[in-house]
């Protein structure tokens, strides 16, 4: 069956998916798997197929913001995912997760406009718990921590989505949320969660630290250090070992 959006055939895809923004990360995931294979190009949505330790998955973009990752995420659990880990970054909301620090995402706050429309407030976005854990032990693996900066560290805990990148007039309560906990906030993981949650997928997802959310925290936002780097490879590399852990699990 066609996914009209993503342009993919529903007997084309594995159980298992990592699933990102930007269409170069998810070709750049690809080629950590064997015998990879383009799928479709279609507006934000790339999609890859291929074996990472045996285990066959998928890689595919969801652009920026909730409403179009929703759509991804959607047509993929109709085409037969049943599980998916998000692979981003984020903004720090304490010196504590400096750029270069990777977050296991256990829940999210969905200060998101698209989540909503499809359930009421007081529903928690939460990950999946046996995700979040292949998540965090996937992370913290001699070898692949080891990865990271030094100055690099991984930390578990709730992050934020919001819909707004840039400031406007109206102010996000980053201060707030930081006072009551969260780590981090980025833009699609409370979209994840919820559709997910919704049809009876799981989810999970990782983030790496590309600057600061918190304004007493600001200097200049630069993604493209080599700090963020080290990161975004150290949590594509979880995703990837997480994935094939709960594959092997599932088939046990």
């Amino acid at each position: 069956m066609l996914m009209p959006i993503l342009q993919i055939q529903s007997e084309d895809m594995p159980a298992y998916a990592i699933v990102c923004g930007d269409p170069a990360r998810a070709e750049k995931i690809s080629r950590k798997l064997e015998q990879a294979r383009e799928l479709a190009f279609s507006r934000e949505y790339r999609t890859f197929v291929g074996l990472y330790e045996g285990v066959e998955m998928a890689v595919v973009s969801h652009g920026v913001g909730s409403p179009g990752a929703a759509v991804c995420f959607e047509e993929l659990i109709r085409a037969g995912v049943t599980t998916l880990i998000r692979v981003g970054t984020a903004g720090s909301y304490t010196a504590d997760y400096p750029a270069g620090s990777v977050i296991v995402s256990t829940a999210a706050v969905r200060s998101d406009g698209l989540t909503r429309q499809l359930v009421p407030d007081g529903f928690p976005a939460v990950a999946d718990i046996g995700v979040t854990q292949a998540l965090i032990e996937a992370a913290q693996e001699k070898g692949n921590a080891d990865a990271a900066t030094a100055a690099g560290k991984v930390g578990v805990g709730i992050t934020v989505t919001l819909d707004a990148f840039f400031t406007g007039v109206e102010e996000i309560p980053h201060r707030k949320y930081k006072q009551a906990g969260a780590l981090a906030a980025e833009m699609e993981i409370a979209a994840l969660y919820i559709v997910s949650t919704l049809r009876g997928a799981r989810a999970g997802a990782i983030v790496a630290i590309d600057g600061f959310a918190d304004s007493d925290l600001a200097a200049e936002y630069d993604p493209h250090t080599d700090a963020v780097a080290h990161a975004v490879e150290h949590e594509m590399n979880a995703a990837l070992r997480a994935l094939a852990a709960l594959a092997r699990q599932d088939q046990a």
